[in-house]
């Protein structure tokens, strides 16, 4: 049986988002865990330079912003993992020869930034209305110095841990999407954190779930 002290280790911070905030996009989010906060923007689907051009289905790119500076090489790999996140979700194949663009501002980062990315991506694809398989949401861990897995870690946390830990699952059945990973851990450990990190996943789902409810909710109102 778990502690108290265990319980607390696997508790999400607080979540908020509000929809619909830009106005020259297709689609946009706010994704907020505590103090960690990223804005998305969603642009198509729309016309695609030529050199980028698939005859069978949509491009897919991300963009990501860093709050301050010009992104470097972290930037950019962790622009191609939520690219690739994107992809598996999106039904590119219903836009051939089109572009859908998801555009990323970090806000504030105070830890598990990689999972407010992509939970953000989701929501501003989902309040664009763009086609796709399924949805999806992320979640990070960390494993300490005393092999224990906390979730949702803060920006301390992650600078103290052996380990840090980010997956990314589908609603449909919670099978992994996406997964990265930084420092050294073992099999065990790994199983444990892939096992929290889909439960912790569902309190995700359900908010995203509740979030565009009451978002068509008020569209019906109108």
């Amino acid at each position: 049986m778990e502690t108290e002290d265990q319980e607390k280790k696997q508790v999400l911070r607080a979540f908020s988002t509000e929809l619909g905030l830009l106005s020259r996009c297709d689609g946009s989010a706010t994704f907020t865990t505590g103090d960690t906060s990223v804005l998305a923007a969603v642009y198509g689907p729309a016309e695609v330079r030529v050199s980028k051009e698939l005859i069978d289905k949509a491009t897919v790119e991300v963009v990501y912003k860093p709050k301050v500076g010009m992104p470097g090489c972290s930037e950019k790999s962790q622009e191609k993992l939520i690219r690739n996140t994107c992809e598996a979700a999106i039904l590119a194949a219903l836009h051939p020869r089109s572009s859908i663009s998801v555009v990323l501002q970090e806000v504030q980062n105070s830890g598990s930034l990689l999972a407010c990315c992509i939970n953000s991506s989701c929501l501003s694809l989902l309040d664009a209305a763009i086609p796709m398989k399924f949805y999806f949401s992320a979640v990070t861990c960390v494993i300490d110095s005393d092999d224990e897995v906390h979730l949702d870690p803060t920006k301390d946390q992650e600078e103290e841990a052996k380990a840090i830990v980010t997956f990314a699952f589908d609603n449909k059945d919670l099978n992994i999407i996406t997964a990265t990973s930084k420092g050294c851990f073992t099999q065990e450990q790994f199983q444990r954190c892939t096992a929290l990190c889909r439960e912790a996943s569902k309190s995700v789902f359900e908010f995203v779930k509740e979030s565009m409810n009451q978002k068509l909710s008020k569209l019906l109102q109108e």
